[in-house]
C-alpha cells in the first residue's frame, strides 16, 4: 500500500496545484512502511505504461544523451547487478563524484535499489575534502571520472574505485557494470526510514556537517518541492545546479520524477547565458529553476529576444533581489517564484503557482510543513528563527546529523531550528532576514546583511556584495560592504562615490553602509559567501582603515 499512498498524496497536490490554502490545510504525508522509491515508483510506475517511453533524462551539450524511463530503469538495474557483483550490499557507502553524465543518475537509482547509501560529492573537492569524506563518511566504494584519479591518490586503498571514462590502473571500468542483467531482484524489503543519502553540508562557519536522509525524507519529502516548482507530467524541467549538492537531488532527480516530468540538462564548458537561453528555446523547456547568481547573469541579456516555452520560473539557494524578478517579468511575462529549504529538508516555504507574489518574500509554508518563528526565548514571534514544528515531523526532514563516531544525532524537542531568521506579515508571507549568525547591531539598530546586499546589487556596477559589521568607536559597529564588480567597472573613487550615492537614495540613515571595499569575496566550495571570514578580518583590524577602503566621510559631496 505504500506506493499507492505515495501516489495519492502526489495526486492530491496536483488537484490543488494553485490552491495553497487548501493544499496546506488538508495535505497529509503518505503513510509508509516498506518503500523503495527507485523500485516501487520509478520502476513500478514511471517505467511502465504510458510514461515508459517518455524521456526521463535529456542531456544536451557535452555528453549528450536521451533516455526514456524504461531505458533508464533497465540500465540502472544492470548497474545495480554490476555493483552487487563487486560486493556492494545494503548499508554500504558509495561516494559519487561525477558531473552531469548519465552514470550519475544510473548510480543513484542503482544504489537505492541495493539499499546502499550514496555520499554525493562535487567535482570541485580537493584531496583534503575527499579524505574527510572517506573517513567521516565511512566510504567503501567510489564512482568517479577516471580523469580525477589523482585526487584520490594516497587515500584509503581499501575503497573500491570505479571509473567512468578513462580507467586508471587499479580502477574498475564502469562500462563493465552494464554486463549485469536488466532484471533486478532486491535482497529484501527496504523500510522507508532506512538510510539512503549522506550529504556533507557546505557550512559557512565550520567544517561540513553530515546530513543523513532516508528513503522517506528525500524521495517522498520532495513532494513539497514538486508542488512549489509547479511541475506536471510531461514537463521538461531545467535546474541549473552542480551535482554533489542537495539542490541537484531536489530538482534534477526527485521533484521532477515525482511529477513524471523530464529532467533537462545543458552542459557547458563554462557558463554562457546566451547559450543557455538558446537551449531553453530550442528544446522547448517548460520549467526553469536557477540560483540568483544565474538569474543576475541572464538579465544582462535582452531576455525579450528569446521566445521561450517556459511556464514556470523559480529561484532558490539564496533570496532573490526584487529587481531581478521585475526584469524577468517585463521580458517574459513570468514571475520568478522564490522558495526556501535546506540540505537538511526539502522545500519548506515557497510561492507555488497561482499565488500572489510579494516582492522580497520567499512565500508561505508549503504543504506538509508547519513553520513557526521563534524569538530568543523560543516564544512565537513576528520576526525570529525559522523553526519546523515536529508534532508530527514532516517527511522531508533528515533523519539527523551523523556524528564522527558514526552515530546519528536524532532530532529532539518540539522544533527543528533552521538557523535562519525571517519576518512574517499579516497575510502569513515570510521574508528572509538572514542567518542568525550574520545579523548584527549598529548604533543599537538591528541590521540584516541581506537587506543591505539586496540594495547594493541593484547598482549596475555590482556583481556580488557582502555586508558585515566593522568596529566603530562611536557606534560600536557600522555596516561595511565588500563588493565585487561587473567586468568593465573600475574599483576606484568614482565608482565608490556612485555606490554611496545609490545607497543614500534608498536606505534609511541608520541602515546606511558607511564603509566600502572592493574585493573578491571568499566563498564555500558550493559558492556561498563566507561572511565569517570577512567579519574576522574586520574584528582583527579594529578601527584601522583597510588598504583600499572607502568611507562615507571621504566624500564631502555626499554632505
Amino acid at each position: 500500500m505504500s506506493v499507492a499512498n505515495f501516489r495519492a498524496a502526489r495526486d492530491f497536490l496536483f488537484t490543488h496545484r494553485t490552491d495553497l490554502t487548501t493544499a496546506a490545510r488538508d495535505f497529509r504525508w503518505p503513510e509508509l512502511d516498506n518503500f523503495n522509491w527507485a523500485l516501487d515508483w520509478f520502476d513500478g510506475h514511471l517505467a511502465r505504461g504510458e510514461s515508459a517511453a517518455r524521456p526521463a533524462l535529456m542531456i544536451t551539450g557535452t555528453g549528450a544523451a536521451r533516455l526514456s524511463f524504461a531505458e533508464l530503469s533497465a540500465r540502472s538495474n544492470r548497474v545495480a547487478n554490476g555493483l552487487r557483483a563487486l560486493g556492494v550490499s545494503r548499508g554500504d557507502r558509495i561516494l559519487l563524484m561525477l558531473g552531469n553524465v548519465v552514470a550519475l543518475w544510473e548510480v543513484m537509482l542503482a544504489a537505492m535499489k541495493l539499499g546502499a547509501i550514496v555520499v554525493p560529492a562535487t567535482t570541485l573537492l580537493a584531496p583534503s575534502d575527499l579524505a574527510d569524506r572517506f573517513t567521516r563518511g565511512r566510504v567503501r566504494f567510489l564512482v568517479a571520472d577516471g580523469e580525477a584519479a589523482e585526487k584520490f591518490a594516497g587515500l584509503d586503498p581499501n575503497v573500491r574505485r570505479i571509473a567512468v571514462g578513462m580507467v586508471p590502473p587499479g580502477w574498475t571500468d564502469y562500462q563493465s557494470l552494464y554486463a549485469g542483467s536488466a532484471d533486478f531482484t532486491p535482497d529484501g524489503a527496504t523500510h522507508a526510514d532506512d538510510p539512503m543519502l549522506l550529504y556533507f553540508t557546505s557550512g559557512t562557519t565550520a567544517r561540513p556537517k553530515l546530513v543523513l536522509h532516508s528513503h522517506r525524507s528525500y524521495p517522498v519529502g520532495h513532494l513539497s518541492t514538486m508542488y512549489w516548482l509547479g511541475l506536471q507530467p510531461g514537463d521538461l524541467h531545467l535546474n541549473v545546479s552542480s551535482p554533489g549538492w542537495a539542490k541537484h537531488a531536489w530538482s534534477c532527480f526527485f521533484a521532477p520524477w515525482n511529477a513524471g516530468a523530464s529532467v533537462f540538462i545543458f552542459n557547458q564548458p563554462r557558463f554562457v547565458a546566451r547559450d543557455l537561453l538558446d537551449a531553453i528555446v530550442a528544446h522547448r523547456v517548460t520549467s526553469l529553476c536557477a540560483p540568483p547568481t544565474v538569474w543576475r547573469l541572464l538579465i544582462q541579456e535582452d531576455l525579450a529576444a528569446w521566445k521561450t516555452s517556459l511556464r514556470e520560473v523559480t529561484g532558490a539557494g539564496e533570496p532573490l533581489n526584487p529587481e531581478v524578478i521585475e526584469q524577468v517579468e517585463r521580458a517574459w511575462g513570468l514571475t520568478i517564484r522564490d522558495g526556501y529549504g535546506q540540505t537538511e529538508t526539502t522545500a519548506q516555504i515557497g510561492n507555488p503557482p497561482g499565488q500572489k507574489i510579494k516582492p522580497g518574500s520567499m512565500g508561505r509554508p508549503l504543504p506538509g510543513y508547519r513553520i513557526m518563528l521563534l524569538d530568543a526565548e523560543d516564544h512565537p514571534a513576528e520576526e525570529g528563527m525559522v523553526a519546523i514544528a515536529l508534532d508530527p515531523p514532516p517527511a522531508g526532514l533528515m533523519r539527523g546529523y551523523q556524528s564522527d563516531d558514526g552515530g546519528i544525532e536524532a532530532i529532539a524537542g518540539e522544533f527543528y531550528r533552521t538557523g535562519d531568521v525571517a519576518s512574517r506579515d499579516a497575510e502569513g508571507y515570510l521574508t528572509y532576514v538572514g542567518r542568525a549568525d550574520d545579523i548584527f547591531k549598529a548604533s543599537d539598530y538591528r541590521i540584516s546583511p541581506f537587506e543591505l546586499e539586496s540594495v547594493l546589487i541593484e547598482h549596475p556596477a555590482i556583481a556580488e556584495a557582502a555586508v558585515v559589521p566593522a568596529p566603530d568607536p562611536l557606534r560600536l559597529a557600522v555596516p561595511k560592504a565588500y563588493v565585487s564588480l561587473i567586468a568593465g567597472h573600475a574599483a576606484d573613487r568614482a565608482t565608490a562615490l556612485a555606490i554611496f550615492q545609490h545607497l543614500r537614495a534608498r536606505l534609511a540613515p541608520y541602515k546606511r553602509i558607511r564603509r566600502l571595499e572592493f574585493a573578491d569575496l571568499p566563498k564555500t566550495i558550493s559558492g556561498k559567501i563566507r561572511r565569517v571570514e570577512l567579519r574576522r578580518a574586520e574584528a582583527a583590524r579594529g578601527t584601522e582603515r583597510a588598504a583600499g577602503e572607502f568611507r562615507e566621510e571621504d566624500f564631502p559631496e555626499l554632505s
